[in-house]
């Protein structure tokens, strides 16, 4: 342990390899209409049938040449249309044209196409002002996009709004994707309170379902909301039944601490396995890992922030790994100049809210204020996190840090 190091934390990477190591992907498949596929993890390669574009076809509007004809005329009488979806299969002649628009097959023969802004129609002729004409200008070959059977999306990528046209242009109306996993989430403590209801003294409304379910759905998950739970260690036992039960991953907020009416440690050992209980991690030292019966378990902490924070940097690669998700990354670190003064102390890794911008091709960041773990307004305002190491004190202007742009998930 090294001098900055607290006692008894363990660091974000360790924590992360111990909470990955053990987790398989699920291998349950499902067949969906391609409308339906979003936000799913492709089960295999999808690999095309067909060349797109499936014939050559003109990139605009224009005229269908044959390059050698320039060295016989300048003037070409037009053979015929061709139009999308009506193409030209009549015999053309030596020294003619064929009219033709954007997306249309190609004429055989045909080696180039001129725009129409570079012809001049007299009656049934044209002539043409196309400098440096050459084969192949203006068309769009077979394949230019994608060959038959090529690989245009591989087994692991999770669909996006961006594949399904793609896919669409494939003729391929369904696709075999994975089952979303299934996360059962819910908050515990005698101190919250639903939504609409008033409060009394010494209660506050439960924010942090409303922070989770958000998070699991931008991950590509199924939502579970279990509520809120007392603090009743029967109650909770219970609900933590249900909840492996109805689930691939436990995920609740609250009662992971050291109180005296935090039983979440208690009743996990006796339905489960406890991998960790406390990371070098500012916000959300105390976030649990381990297991219930067939099911993961994540216990975050009670702060709004805290809860957040975990669920993005420690429960998403948990999630895209059960997920089959291969293709997900974390967020890139990019180093900034600082505008304001981050507090900070050794010994555990600070996740600060921040403001970035780029000045004069540079990163700059700046604080969103109050840091606390229960302030929630300056991770409203934030875009960023910055990421300030285990060893490291306070930041002063014009240091540089390392920041993470949120992804999606927290857009």
């Amino acid at each position: 342990m090294g001098c900055c190091d607290a006692p008894g934390l363990m660091p974000i990477e360790e924590a992360l390899s111990k909470m990955l190591s053990p987790i398989s992907p699920i291998t349950d498949t499902l067949t969906l209409p391609i409308q339906d596929a979003i936000g799913y993890v492709l089960a295999q390669d999808l690999r095309s049938p067909i060349h797109v574009p499936p014939f050559d076809n003109s990139a605009m509007d224009g005229y269908a040449v044959r390059v050698a004809d320039f060295s016989q005329t300048d003037r070409f009488v037009i053979a015929g249309k061709s139009f999308a979806g009506a193409p030209f299969d009549q015999h053309w002649p030596a020294n003619s044209t064929v009219r033709i628009m954007t997306g249309a097959q190609i004429p055989e023969g045909c080696d180039a196409v001129i725009m129409q802004e570079n012809a001049t129609v007299e009656g049934d002729q044209v002539r043409f002002n196309q400098p440096n004409l050459k084969p192949g200008m203006n068309i769009r070959p077979t394949g230019d996009d994608i060959c038959q059977g090529d690989t245009v999306l591989a087994q692991g990528a999770k669909l996006t709004a961006r594949d399904i046209p793609m896919i669409a242009t494939l003729g391929i109306a369904t696709v075999e994707v994975y089952r979303k996993p299934k996360v059962a989430f819910f908050s515990t403590g005698d101190e919250l309170r639903p939504l609409g209801t008033e409060l009394e003294a010494g209660q506050i409304y439960d924010s942090n379902r409303y922070g989770i379910k958000p998070l699991i759905d931008n991950f590509g998950c199924e939502a579970i909301d279990l509520g809120i739970i007392p603090d009743c260690p029967e109650t909770l036992k219970a609900t933590f039944e249900q909840a492996a039960q109805q689930a691939d991953l436990v995920i609740t907020s609250g009662g992971v601490s050291v109180g005296e009416a935090d039983y979440t440690k208690d009743i996990l050992e006796q339905l489960g396995q406890i991998g960790f209980w406390k990371l070098a991690i500012k916000p959300g030292k105390p976030f649990a890992f381990g297991s219930l019966n067939s099911a993961w378990f994540c216990g975050l902490p009670g702060n709004p922030v805290s809860a957040v924070l975990t669920m993005y940097v420690l429960v998403q690669p948990l999630i895209a790994k059960l997920a089959g998700h291969t293709q997900w990354q974390a967020p890139q670190s990019i180093p900034a100049i600082t505008h304001s003064r981050f507090k900070k102390s050794p010994g555990r890794t600070d996740y600060q809210r921040g403001i970035y911008r780029i000045e004069n091709g540079q990163f700059v960041v700046e604080s969103t204020g109050n840091q606390s773990s229960g302030a929630f307004r300056s991770m409203s305002l934030a875009n960023c996190f910055v990421v300030l190491e285990r060893e490291r004190g306070h930041v002063e202007a014009g240091e540089t840090v390392q920041i993470q742009l949120f992804n999606p998930t927290l857009y």
